[in-house]
C-alpha cells in the first residue's frame, strides 16, 4: 500500500502535462485522484493511464472559470468522501507575451480570471473540506517570473505574483486553526505545452519530463513540508 492509501486529491489542469503527470503518480502511492480540466477525452486518457497503473481515479470536466462549477464539485466531494486531503492548483494560461503598454486588456482579464480569481474561487469552495483533512495540503503551481519580472511576460508573471500572495496568505490565515498546509511549486524548465508555446525555437529534448516534478510534488506530499515551502525543480 502506498504512502498516500485513503487520501483523496484534486487536480486541476490535469488533462496533460505536469497535471497528468502528478495525477498519476499520485494514484500509484495510493491516492484516489480527481481529475478537471475542460477536455473529457483527454482526462479520459489519463484516467485510463491510472487504471493501469492500479490506481483510482474519477474525472471531472469542467471549466473553472464558469460560475458555479467549483462549489457543485465540491459539494459533490463533500457527499462522496467527506473531505479533501489534497489541492493541487495546476490550470492556468499564458496568455501572449507583449510589452505592458500593449497587453490586451481582454485577454489579461482572462488570464486573472483563470490564474487567479479561479485559484481563489477553489481555495474557498474548498476550504472546509481541507479542513476536515487531519491533513490537509495545497500545492500551488507558480513560475519564476512571478517573483523575478522578465521583459513581455507582464500579463502572465503578475497572475503568478498575485497567486503566490494569495495562497501564502491563506496559509497564514488557516496554520494555527487547522492542519491545512500551503506550498508553492515552481517547476521551472519542463517540457509542457505551455513551455513550447512560450519558447517555440526551443529544443524539447533539452527539458525534463513532466513526470520528474510529479515525481518532486510527490516526493514533497509524501514527505511532509511546513506552511509556506517553496520547491523549485530543478
Amino acid at each position: 500500500m502506498g504512502g498516500m492509501q485513503g487520501r483523496i486529491a484534486l487536480v486541476t489542469g490535469a488533462s496533460r502535462g505536469i497535471g497528468a503527470a502528478t495525477a498519476v503518480r499520485m494514484a500509484t502511492e495510493g491516492a484516489h485522484v480527481i481529475l478537471t480540466a475542460r477536455t473529457a477525452k483527454d482526462l479520459e486518457a489519463v484516467e485510463q493511464r491510472i487504471f493501469e497503473a492500479g490506481g483510482s481515479a474519477t474525472i471531472a470536466p469542467m471549466d473553472l472559470t464558469e460560475a458555479g462549477n467549483n462549489e457543485r464539485l465540491a459539494a459533490a466531494v463533500r457527499e462522496r468522501w467527506g473531505k479533501l486531503d489534497m489541492l493541487l492548483l495546476n490550470a492556468a494560461m499564458l496568455g501572449t507575451l507583449a510589452p505592458v503598454p500593449v497587453i490586451d486588456a481582454a485577454e489579461f482579464n482572462r488570464v486573472l480570471t483563470l490564474n487567479l480569481l479561479a485559484q481563489q474561487a477553489l481555495i474557498a469552495a474548498f476550504d472546509s473540506l481541507l479542513r476536515a483533512s487531519d491533513a490537509g495540503r495545497v500545492v500551488v503551481l507558480t513560475s519564476s517570473v512571478g517573483q523575478q519580472p522578465r521583459a513581455y511576460w507582464g500579463a502572465y508573471g503578475a497572475s503568478k505574483a498575485a497567486l503566490e500572495n494569495l495562497a501564502l496568505s491563506y496559509a497564514e490565515e488557516v496554520q494555527n486553526l487547522s492542519s491545512v498546509r500551503v506550498a508553492i511549486v515552481d517547476p521551472s524548465r519542463t517540457r509542457t505545452a505551455m513551455r513550447a508555446k512560450a519558447y517555440p525555437g526551443e529544443d524539447p529534448a533539452t527539458l525534463k519530463d513532466p513526470s520528474v516534478v510529479g515525481e518532486a510534488i510527490t516526493q514533497m506530499l509524501l514527505g511532509g513540508f511546513e506552511t509556506g515551502h517553496r520547491l523549485i525543480v530543478d
